[in-house]
């Protein structure tokens, strides 16, 4: 059984262009929905709890939907 990896018989020429980023245009973190207190919460990694909700209301109120884009890529 070989422990090589499927991709190691390819000259690094070729390997090269599957390691490039993701272009920030190509990037998306909403579908175009409204953000809701719970996705904001959820994105910032926090568990939902009256507490964590009411903080993402008053950022959503602040900031709108462009709180959510800060926190994720």
């Amino acid at each position: 059984m070989s422990t090589s990896q499927p991709d190691a018989s390819r000259p690094s020429e070729a390997r090269a262009g599957d390691d490039r980023a993701t272009p920030d245009d190509l990037l998306h973190t909403r579908t175009g929905t409204e953000v809701s207190p719970e996705d904001l919460v959820l994105a910032a990694g926090r568990d939902v709890t009256p507490k964590n909700l009411e903080w993402a209301r008053r950022k959503l109120d602040e900031e709108g939907p462009a709180a959510l884009d800060k926190l994720l890529p």
